[in-house]
């Protein structure tokens, strides 16, 4: 298992370098960059931009060198200090833009997808056990209700219940009196009553979609004959079904991780914008609109490599719960 972890870890590092390479690139197709965003704006503005500021900006930010240049530069920064840039826009570092938002992304995309699991894993098990059932009927209404609605008009309605019978301020993860405020007990209470609205907005269609994946694989596991014959011999039904079902049916469960987690991360954009969220989302379209580069290369960076992080993980579990995955003798062929 440590050997093939280890090359796993190996594989990661070229594709990296791919991801990386990829992103500066994706980022630069659009016609223009930040200075001709700016330049327009200000135009907009009927404000008169110098073209002595314009190419003083130039110089100053490596606009005017070469592709394989200003990525030499953007990469190896990151290698070797753990320098993700200067944003254009912002005109700060760009892993200070990242560290500020990124706790909060990360505790709402965790939160988010224990509660889809929680809540696919339960109905997804109800709607195979009982198949054909009310509840079966009911519950697969509910998933494809979930998965037609847009995430955003749900967080709408949401607001509005929970202002109008709740009384609950609405948007954003804080009150108004803990927004600048140094944490505490009180500010983190205060985090946690506004964060249910955007987990249960995020998690509805990875829920809905994950509910149909589980019912359908444990369905398959329930007419394996190691099940008749468990039944054949006095076993109890919801032990059998804990046992062993329910367990083979979590393979491709948990493989999802790989996709998962970058997905709740880049997908809550929308989400964030509805909600006012002090989260990565608004922040990488804003990057996007704008044209700068360095802030949203980072990003799309970063949802790469949460992508194989998650994939990494997502073997080493299906490793742990299926004892028939047995990656040694898999690499020795």
């Amino acid at each position: 298992m440590l050997r093939y972890i280890a090359r796993r870890v190996l594989v990661m590092l070229p594709t990296l370098f791919l991801i990386s390479l990829a992103s500066f690139f994706i980022i630069q197709l659009p016609p223009g960059d930040f200075l001709t965003t700016y330049a327009a704006g200000m135009g907009a503005q009927d404000a008169i931009v110098a073209r002595e500021h314009l190419a003083a900006l130039e110089e100053r930010y490596g606009l005017n060198q070469p592709f394989h240049v200003q990525y030499w530069q953007w990469i190896s920064n990151i290698v070797c200090c753990g320098d993700f840039g200067q944003s254009f826009e912002w005109r700060r570092p760009v892993s200070s833009l990242i560290w500020d938002r990124l706790t909060l992304t990360m505790l709402l995309a965790v939160v988010s997808t224990l509660f889809m699991w929680f809540v696919a894993f339960l109905i997804g098990t109800y709607t195979a056990v009982r198949q054909y059932s009310i509840g079966d009927y009911f519950w697969t209404f509910v998933g494809f209700v979930g998965l037609a609605i847009p995430n955003f008009l749900l967080a709408l309605v949401l607001m509005y219940i929970s202002f109008r019978y709740f009384g609950q301020s609405v948007g954003g993860l804080f009150s108004p009196e803990y927004q600048n405020a140094p944490w505490s007990i009180g500010k983190l209470w205060d985090l946690f009553q506004h964060m249910w609205i955007p987990v249960i907005v995020i998690a509805t269609a990875g829920a809905a979609g994950t509910i149909r994946i589980m019912r359908a694989n444990l369905l398959d596991e329930l007419h394996r004959p190691y099940t008749t014959t468990a039944r054949a011999k006095g076993m109890q039904e919801w032990r059998l079904i804990a046992k062993y079902p329910v367990r083979l049916a979590l393979n491709p469960f948990i493989s999802t991780v790989g996709w998962t987690l970058p997905t709740l991360i880049s997908g809550e954009i929308i989400v964030s914008v509805v909600l006012d969220l002090p989260t990565t989302g608004p922040l990488l379209l804003r990057a996007l609109r704008s044209q700068d580069m360095y802030l949203a290369g980072s990003f799309i960076l970063m949802l790469g490599v949460l992508t194989l992080i998650g994939t990494l993980l997502s073997d080493i579990l299906l490793a742990w719960l299926d004892p028939r995955i047995q990656y040694d003798k898999v690499g020795s062929r």
